[in-house]
Parts: C-alpha cells; structure tokens; sequence
C-alpha cells in the first residue's frame, strides 16, 4: 500500500536532530517517555493492520534502547489483539535500562513470550518486526546483530512481511547508504517525530519501502527549532510556477532552446532532449547536431529546428538566438564535440550540462552562477575526484559539494535525486519524491535535461527548474508505469504523461 506523498512531511532531518527533539518533548515539555514509546507502537500497530489485516504469527527482534523498547510495547498491543507474538531479543533482558525495561516488564506481565533470537523462529513467522537498531547506528553492523540482519531478510525472501520500527536496521538514518554487509530490507517503515532523511535517497527507498510517519505529538515548538537537513519535494508549488498563461501569449514568449549535442551515432540523445523541451513548454526549440543525421531527425520531429553544425563556428548563429542551452547529450569528447562545449560555455546564456558535457567540465573545470549540472554518480564521482562509492555514501554531501564547486545548482540523479544551490537564498538541498526503477534505462537522462531547459526558459530560476523538472520527469515517469509496468519503459513514454503534468 503506497500513501500520497502529502500523507509524508516535508521536512528531513538528521539523527541527531530528532534526539534533541525527543529529549526537549520530554525534558523541556514533560512528556513522558514512556508515552512517546507507546504512542510509536500504537502507530506501528495501525500501518501494521494496513499492510497486514490478518497476521497469525509475528515475530519482533529486539534490540536495546528505544527502539528495543518500542519493539517490546509493539508485542504486548499485538498480543492484546489476539496475535500469535514472541518478541526475541538480541540483548539481554537484564541489560536493558530506563524506558525499555518498562516496556519489557509489561510485555512480560502481559504474557508475551520473550526469549533469544534464533533464526529457525522465524521460518513459523508470517510477520517479522525489525526493532534491532534504530537511528543510533554511525558504524558497519556486526557479529550477531549482522546475522540477524541477515536471516531477517532470507524470511522475506521466503515470503514473510517485514516491518521496520524508525529505521531498517543497518541503514545510515542520515545518508541513506549501507552501513557495513547488510541492512533490512523491509516492506514498509514507520519513521517518529522527525522523517529521517537517509529514508528517501539512495538505499532507503529499496530498504524502507512505503513509509508511514508519526510525529507522537511532539510539541509544535519542539519541531519548530529544529535544524532541517533537507526537503522532499513533492511540487506543492506545481501550479504556482507552471500558471495558466495569457490568452494573447504567442511562442516568443516562452524561450528558445537551443540542444547541442548528438555525434555521429548519438543523434537519438538530442532528439529527445529536444522533444522534452518542447513537451515541457519552451515555444521554441532548436538543435546544433552533427552533419550525418540532421536531415533524418528533422523527418522525425518537424517541430524542432535541426540544424547540422559542424564545426563551432557554424553554431555563432544559433547561439544568438537562443536564450537557454542544453548542452551534452550524445556530444562525445571527440575535438567536434569539443569545440561546441566550448563555445556554448563561453556565452552568458543560462544551460543545463549534462552527459559529456559534464565530463568535459570535469577534465577543465569552471563555475558559473545560472547554470544547471545534472550528474548521475559516476559523473558526480568524475567531478568531485572520488569515487562513485564515496558520492554515494553521503549524497547530500556530494550534491551540496557540487554546487559549492561548480557553482549553480545540481541534480545529483538516482534513487531519491538530490538537488543544492549554491545560492543561500534557495535554501537546504531538496529530495524528489517520486520516480521508479524503470527510469533505469537509456535516453531518461536526455528527457531530464530537456525539461529542465524548458522551465529555464519559461522564466524559473534556475533552482525552481531543477527541482521541479526533476520532479516532472520522476512522476512522468510514474504514471507510464501505470499503464504497462516498469520492465520495459523507455524515455519516449514520458511524453504524453509529461505535457498532463505541465498544465496542472
């Protein structure tokens, strides 16, 4: 069961952002502990019963600590609803302290039964509940603990349902990235207080799966002062930004993208990046290819002007008549490819680089203020002089670490897509909240581009493109997968979708 995006809050947090919460909510404002504990519990036993209506036989690992004891109140309410329970601990009963303890006293004289951890108790499972690790986690799991990571997800292999209490056991609550082996990978999550910002990018989406989240009525003051790491974006602002327009309004009015791009073999690239602009809006688009299929994608798409350029000198025209380039795809490195990257950075114009016009940019680095970098995480990698790993390890980092570089704004793609300016003003970095594995294939990465040129020169700034064109192309691509599922989508199915989203 998939919740709407406006069921999810906006604003991210670190670990250490939610601690201060949860310490202020009972220190300062009086609530006590174990109430927070029970209200989270109640709150997995409601997503429980939605993805679940009918579990026979559960089993809750339990850690230490909060998440420990959120496990342990989770039993006894489950128990209580007739549900064949056991919780099954990885740390010993007696060490436990303060509110857990409480919490597995209760369950205890509620008759749940409690013992150690085995994996053969979870083949009789139909339902397993990750209360191991919580948001404390900052270094690789080991030891037993890994290997309880480990058989936990071999049962849902086998068919069982896993349910994650905060956090899937394993994952970096700030990063998102895989802390050590493995991580439980779950079937939904249930996130408290404050939505954990590593739950939206790079890992956690695969581990999380649907989240749910309860603020356990932390004080408004509470949620108020604290630091927001970053935001998911949803585009509440779509129809803002994307208004109707005047009825007297003719294409001049809408900006002219100029795609430059396509070598001999690569002329689909600019194609579709040229037909996304023009699906996403601009009222005129143009495009500088090579010499060998100019001809042939005019036949294509009549509505963009296709022009054969081959050599810099010959794009001096077009580039005075645009007012937005998209630079990149299908150009090569090859010296044709060259000398068009060089002489559209050496224009004021504002552009979006993508492809190997990022790989150009990373073997002679620049910065500019209104342009925007699209990078997956090997080109980020190519960039920043590290490797795809590190990038990926801390992609806020790494996108924050691009626009603090280059200047701009950038588009770190991939799972939960992360865009930072370099302009204060715009404010912490931002996570789409849509998109589907099907994105993963060729061309997808063209059509971003496109759109985020579109939006350019429709007259966003330069972060109000990137975050909405990113989120355009993620939820174009959601909806095709509606009609025919993700195996199989390819770039050309964002289109139709594409110009439904642009007139909100």
């Amino acid at each position: 069961m998939k919740l709407p995006d406006d069921r999810l809050p906006e604003r991210l947090y670190s670990a250490a952002s939610v601690r201060e919460m949860d310490r202020a909510s009972i220190q300062d404002h009086n609530l006590p502990g174990y109430l927070l504990m029970t209200r989270a519990a109640e709150a997995c036993v409601q997503a429980l019963y939605q993805h679940w209506p009918q579990p026979a036989r559960a089993a809750i690992i339990c850690g230490g600590g909060n998440n420990g004891g959120d496990g342990y109140v989770l039993a006894r309410l489950l128990i209580e609803r007739g549900v064949a329970v056991e919780a099954l601990w990885l740390l010993p009963p007696e060490r436990l302290k303060g509110d857990a303890a409480m919490a597995l006293r209760d369950a205890v004289a509620a008759d749940v039964p409690v013992r150690p951890f085995s994996t053969e108790r979870l083949a009789r499972c139909d339902l397993i509940v990750d209360a191991l690790l919580g948001t404390g986690l900052e270094r690789p799991v080991e030891g037993e603990f890994l290997s309880a990571i480990r058989a936990i997800n071999a049962a849902r292999a086998a068919g069982a349902g896993v349910l994650a209490i905060d956090l899937p056991s394993g994952l970096a609550a700030d990063t998102g990235c895989v802390l050590g082996e493995a991580a439980v990978i779950a079937d939904a999550t249930v996130s408290f207080i404050g939505l954990k910002a590593g739950l939206v990018t790079g890992a956690g989406p695969a581990h999380a799966g649907t989240l749910h989240f309860a603020d356990l009525g932390a004080p408004a003051a509470v949620i108020a002062a604290a630091p927001v790491k970053a935001l998911r974006y949803s585009a509440a602002d779509r129809g803002a930004l994307l208004g109707p327009r005047a009825r007297t309004a003719h294409k001049g009015d809408f900006g002219h993208v100029l795609v430059i791009g396509g070598d001999a073999g690569m002329g689909g690239a600019v194609k579709l990046c040229s037909e996304a602009a023009l699906r996403s809006g601009a009222g005129l688009v143009s495009c500088a290819t090579h010499p060998g299929h100019a001809s042939h994608l005019l036949s294509g798409r009549p509505e963009i002007m296709f022009r054969s350029v081959g050599s810099a000198e010959a794009l001096a025209s077009m580039l005075g008549r645009a007012s937005v380039l998209a630079v990149g795809p299908g150009l090569g490195r090859s010296e044709w490819g060259r000398g068009l990257w060089k002489a559209a950075l050496a224009t004021a114009l504002p552009l979006v680089l993508d492809a190997d016009g990022l790989n150009l940019l990373a073997d002679a680095p620049s910065r500019r203020d209104h342009w925007v970098l699209t990078p997956h995480p090997a080109e980020a990698a190519r960039l920043l002089g590290c490797s795809t790993a590190e990038v990926q390890s801390n992609r806020f980092a790494s996108a924050e670490a691009l626009a603090e570089r280059f200047g701009g704004v950038a588009v770190l793609k991939g799972a939960g897509s992360v865009i930072a300016s370099a302009r204060p003003e715009d404010g912490v970095p931002v996570v789409i909240a849509a998109g589907n594995p099907g994105m993963a294939s060729g061309g997808m990465g063209d059509v971003l581009t496109g759109i985020i040129a579109a939006l350019l020169a429709q007259g966003l700034t330069a972060f109000d493109a990137a975050r909405l064109g990113a989120w355009l192309h993620a939820k174009a691509a959601d909806l095709a997968v509606q009609a025919g599922g993700e195996r199989g989508l390819i770039a050309g199915d964002l289109f139709i979708p594409l110009r439904r989203l642009v007139n909100p």
